[in-house]
Parts: structure tokens; sequence; C-alpha cells
């Protein structure tokens, strides 16, 4: 893998989807957290940022929420010229997005992998029953 992700949230929302996403596709070491804890504020959440991202090249960031701490914390570092590539809803279908166009040098498309995953169970358990008439 060249790229490395960064996922940051409040609370350890990150540091969960990490572990729950190695659970189906193994170790991630790429993979990095940045958790806002309750006793932190904006300075000490870009402050960490900033550190766990010091030593990396080539990195994209996921984040829990539009609007929160995390999200405006980086979208202040872009706006200031950083050049960080962010996206904000994260979900356990982006990361793995992520991870197999690592392996397989393809295109990632975090949002569509995201959002194509955000499904009403009860409507395709009706269409499928519908088919099955």
């Amino acid at each position: 893998m060249s790229k490395e992700l960064v996922l940051v949230s409040h609370g350890q929302l990150c540091e969960g989807l990490k572990a729950s996403t190695e659970m189906i596709m193994g170790p991630q070491a790429h993979i990095h957290t940045v958790p806002l804890l309750p006793e932190e504020g904006t300075e000490d959440f870009k402050e960490k940022f900033l550190s766990a991202v010091s030593s990396l090249e080539d990195y994209v960031v996921f984040c829990d929420l539009m609007g929160g701490t995390p999200a405006n914390s980086i979208a202040q570092l872009i706006m200031e010229g950083e050049s960080i590539e962010l996206y904000a809803g994260m979900n356990m279908p982006m990361v793995i997005e992520f991870i197999n166009s690592q392996m397989v040098g393809t295109q990632p498309e975090y949002v569509r992998s995201g959002a194509e995953n955000i499904l009403n169970v009860n409507q395709v358990i009706a269409v499928l029953a519908e088919e099955d008439e």
C-alpha cells in the first residue's frame, strides 16, 4: 500500500471502526486513528492530528461528521493551505473501499461505496420476496 488512511472522530468511533474492519479484512498497519476525547479541545485535537500525520507522506482522512470538531479542524488546515483529502460521514464500506483499492491498484470511489451501502433492509427483503412470487 502506498497511501495511508487516517480515521478521525468524536470519541473512540474511529478506533472501533478500524478494529471492526480488521475483523473482516485482517490487520491494517496503514490505517491510523485520531480520536477527539471529551477532555480535549479544538487545539488539542489539531495538535494530536498533526502529530499523527507528521510522518505520513500520502494519506486520506475520513471523519465521522461534517461540521464537528474533527472535520472543522482539518477543514481549517485545508483552508490554511495544507494538502489534505478529507471525506465526512465515514462508514465501514468506505474503509473497505480504501483497502481494496490499495490492494488491487484501482481508483477508489469512497462516496459511492459509502452511499451504496446505506440500505433499508426491509425494502430489500420486500423486493426479493416480490421477485420470488
